[in-house]
């Protein structure tokens, strides 16, 4: 045997065997895993479970971190062995095979491991939920990597219609070049991505994934010629010119998955070496479920600043604007609000660039600039419509933005999104775009400016001191962090390994009232508006981002990638 057996369990060791009978009774009686029920009924953290479990068995045990900085094999055990029996091997740096496992108790892992690993090996334990994370995180590029043959056939052209995505769809399909595409985008909805990027270099492709607001890098694909290969192939998806490499192109296609139908909305960009290529995933069915019973409260911001936007969206006419940079969650934001203002009573009409969600009582209308369907040609019909709240996907144009505060003005609610970076940075767009101050104002009846903050996750979640280093960049010293609870997250199979789990918005909320625009009007200076600003309450983002470091709730590095320091 080329491994250690496990040593008995004994009345010294702190898992007693009573503890274990009883948890294997109720997992047979439930049919749930043993190593599940034993967690639960020791009431111990996936950490302390870990450690109770390598000092019964005198295993030495591996945290996720630890995971990550070795090296995975699976020349040793296949990823379809490594998944199905939750073990994997691993290499140190001297090149020594280690075996990790998490079931303790599987005698018949150790004699199949015997079997299979033609060399000596180290048993190691982690835990259950972190060698499912990290195997999880690694699919996508064993798969899209594994797609992939150099030398087998051509991608063959769009099928007609909406192609089908799953596991056996992918893995029967006889083109590598369909196989490797349909498994990005298979991944990247089972990552819950938000876009896919696919970057051609001077040796081939990197595809990434945007999850949490974050890229993070998937796999990379070899060959110059199969990045080429790939990116026509989104192209024939999408309907657009694989000719033609000089200049960009946008186009849209579906899938289907799983009886749901999925968009994508498809961004060809020329570069140095090729093209790239960004997909953003558009699922309306999943964001359609959540966002039934989205609230407001369920978004993050915090009381004062969602009582406050909640007074203005309220209000029976008059303009709101919600603005922050893309994927900042301003649409979600709008749902939310549209969601509790629906009482039945109100005819609410939006117009979008896409229909992104899909709310039931409520008339949305997609823009087609194609057919002539532009914001403000949509916003002019909508006017005939009898609306009494309107949503504006986004201001671009004067055009647009005369339209819509001409609309507030006449006794609509009228709620819109603008790309800018904060509320005051949103008064300087609408001036440049030629709209009257005064109509502006008049019109206006508050801003949100918001951000999406990465969370620490709870299950890993550890106290932790910042160098003095980040204090400094983040303008924290002295008496200001005596109160602040400093967290981060050691990384585990709940996060898959990231230390964060889940976002919340943070907003900075402008209400505003006659000496805000009087100083708007005259065009005073920024500083002055912003004096009047936080006289009236209103909390810049760099000081709500804050208070969740305070908190404990996110970290110093989090909030200085999200928001700047003034």
């Amino acid at each position: 045997m080329k491994a250690t057996n496990a040593t008995p369990i004994t009345s010294e060791q702190p898992l007693s065997a009573d503890q274990i009978n009883a948890a294997r009774q109720l997992a047979t009686d439930t049919k749930r895993p043993l190593l599940q029920v034993l967690e639960e009924q020791l009431e111990l953290t996936p950490a302390d479970f870990l450690d109770v479990l390598g000092l019964a068995f005198r295993y030495p045990v591996l945290s996720m971190p630890e995971l990550h900085d070795l090296s995975h094999d699976f020349d040793i055990i296949p990823y379809v062995d490594a998944a199905r029996r939750n073990c994997m091997a691993f290499r140190d740096n001297h090149g020594a095979v280690l075996l990790v496992f998490a079931d303790p108790f599987n005698q018949p892992l150790l004699e199949w491991a015997d079997a299979v690993i033609a060399t000596h090996y180290t048993p190691y334990l982690a835990h259950w939920s972190d060698i499912s994370a990290y195997l999880s995180r690694h699919e996508e590029s064993l798969r899209a990597m594994d797609s992939y043959t150099p030398g087998a056939e051509q991608a063959k052209g769009s099928n007609d219609g909406i192609e089908d995505l799953s596991l056996l769809s992918i893995s029967e399909d006889s083109s590598p070049v369909v196989r490797l595409v349909h498994s990005t985008l298979y991944d990247g909805l089972k990552s819950s991505a938000s876009d896919i990027h696919l970057e051609v270099h001077a040796t081939g492709l990197i595809i990434k994934y945007r999850i949490d607001g974050v890229l993070i890098t998937a796999s990379a694909v070899q060959g110059v010629e199969i990045a080429d290969q790939v990116l026509s192939r989104i192209k024939v998806m999408a309907e657009l010119d694989i000719s033609e490499r000089r200049i960009p192109q946008d186009g849209r296609f579906k899938v289907a998955v799983r009886g749901r139908e999925v968009d994508f909305r498809a961004s060809i960009m020329p570069s140095l070496f090729g093209e790239d290529a960004v997909l953003r995933i558009l699922d309306r069915s999943s964001v359609s479920q959540q966002t039934q019973a989205v609230q407001l409260d369920m978004l993050g911001f915090d009381d004062s600043t969602l009582s406050g936007f909640r007074r203005l969206t309220a209000a029976p006419y008059g303009m709101v604007l919600v603005t922050g940079p893309t994927g900042s969650g301003k649409t979600t934001t709008l749902y939310g609000a549209i969601s509790e203002i629906n009482n039945g009573h109100d005819k609410i009409i939006t117009i979008e660039d896409p229909v992104e969600y899909q709310l039931h009582g409520v008339l949305q209308i997609p823009v087609n600039e194609k057919k002539g369907l532009t914001f403000a040609r949509g916003l002019r019909s909508i006017l005939r419509h009898d609306p009494d709240k309107i949503m504006v996907g986004e201001i671009r144009d004067p055009e647009t933005a005369q339209i819509a505060v001409q609309s507030a003005l006449t006794g609509h609610l009228v709620l819109t999104t603008v790309h800018a970076n904060n509320v005051f940075d949103v008064l300087g767009r609408f001036m440049h775009m030629g709209v009257d101050p005064y109509s502006f104002v008049s019109a206006l009846n508050g801003i949100l400016a918001q951000r999406l903050v990465r969370v620490i996750c709870p299950q890993c979640a550890i106290d932790a001191e910042p160098d003095e280093k980040l204090l400094q960049a983040s303008g924290l010293h002295g008496n200001a962090i005596e109160k602040f609870k400093f967290k981060e997250g050691r990384g585990c199979g709940h996060c898959r390994g990231t230390g964060y789990k889940g976002r919340k918005a943070i907003g900075e909320l402008l209400k505003l009232n006659d000496e805000i625009r009087e100083l708007i009007i005259s065009r005073a200076a920024l500083r002055s508006i912003k004096e009047a600003a936080r006289h009236a309450g209103t909390c810049f983002l760099r000081e709500s981002a804050i208070r969740l470091v305070e908190n404990g709730e996110t970290t110093l590095q989090e909030i200085n990638r999200v928001t700047t320091l003034e």
